[in-house]
């Protein structure tokens, strides 16, 4: 009797200790913009240099007031480079191209803009209006990395990406109603309210970067 006792005080503790020892929660970031909110789910186990560089900029406070200054209507909105006045914000150090992570460009996900060149990706993103299959990696063709999925808020991607563009100087998408980011904050994963962290300046300012439409 005193065995079986044992053995079921026993499975209980490893039950419990197992809840206790569940995964953490994904980080969060909540994007505030001039037409909605829309939160945005991370992926640091299939993203990691991605998602810790996403959470530095957002830190840094880096997305405040930064404007979308490219909209296609079932294509994607891209963010993260530009002011309202078009001036490019500072940005750190380019990083790896992690598109090789199995995530694919569907509609929804959250995804790196860069230049032709693979590893130039900095702090501008955008969210995929449609299934984006040709932005994907493909063997000895690098894409574009994906790191994270709207989870709350894709009304506000359609509402954004339906609104008027025109040309501005070289940027050929731009929304003829200025749409900000007003704040990027990371979210607590217990309440869900945001982080408050310190601002950093970051240390240089690099080429625009863009994807590119086939």
């Amino acid at each position: 009797m005193d065995r079986l006792l044992q053995c079921f005080i026993l499975t209980v503790s490893l039950a419990f200790s197992s809840l206790g020892a569940a995964e953490p929660a994904a980080p969060r970031v909540l994007l505030k913009t001039d037409l909605g909110e829309i939160v945005i789910e991370l992926d640091p186990e299939k993203a990691p240099v991605t998602v810790a560089n996403f959470i530095q900029y957002v830190n840094d406070h880096h997305y405040d007031g930064v404007i979308f200054h490219r909209v296609m209507k079932d294509f994607m909105i891209q963010s993260g480079g530009f002011t309202f006045d078009l001036a490019m914000k500072k940005n750190r150090a380019p990083i790896i191209n992690e598109s090789n992570n199995g995530l694919k460009n569907l509609k929804g996900t959250v995804a790196m803009a860069r230049t032709s060149a693979p590893n130039s990706a900095t702090s501008q993103f955008f969210i995929n209006h449609k299934i984006n299959e040709f932005l994907d990696h493909k063997e000895k063709r690098p894409g574009y990395a994906v790191f994270g999925k709207v989870v709350e808020g894709m009304a506000t991607v359609d509402k954004i990406a339906q609104v008027e563009t025109t040309r501005v100087g070289y940027h050929a998408n731009m929304p003829k109603d200025t749409i900000r980011i007003l704040t990027a904050r990371l979210l607590d994963s217990k309440t869900q309210a945001p982080v408050v962290v310190s601002v950093k300046e970051p240390e240089s300012v690099k080429a625009p970067e863009t994807i590119q439409v086939k």
